[in-house]
């Protein structure tokens, strides 16, 4: 189960902090990652990690955001700085899953809001 937080309304250039903890069963959780979606629009990757830490950024998040992942306690942040109009969307966290040589799976979480006003 992924439970995300610290979504809300900020003007633009503010900056906010998402977290995403993770809970139950999280030894299949190879990657980690945020992805949103505007209204009308598709849902599309924000950032993503490894479990040793490599990420890799939407060309929209490079220089603004930052991801980062703390494996002991399965949980995940996504600092976005200098946020735009553009950013206001439904953030969701996901986990990437895969135990031994099974299919990989996606848990998702329920989403939280960002709302950047011009």
């Amino acid at each position: 189960q992924l439970m995300e937080s610290g979504g809300g309304l900020v003007s633009a250039g503010d900056s906010l902090k998402l977290s995403c903890a993770a809970s139950g069963d999280t030894s299949c959780i190879f990657a980690m990652g945020w992805y949103r979606q505007a209204p009308g629009k598709e849902r599309e990757l924000v950032a993503r990690i490894n479990s040793d830490g490599r990420a890799n950024y939407a060309e929209s998040a490079k220089g603004r955001f930052t991801i980062s992942r703390d494996n002991a306690k399965q949980t995940l942040d996504l600092q976005m700085n200098n946020l735009k109009p553009e950013d206001t969307a439904v953030y969701f966290c996901v986990a990437d899953e895969q135990c031994g040589t099974d299919a990989q799976w996606h848990t998702w979480g329920q989403g939280t809001q960002v709302t950047a006003s011009s």
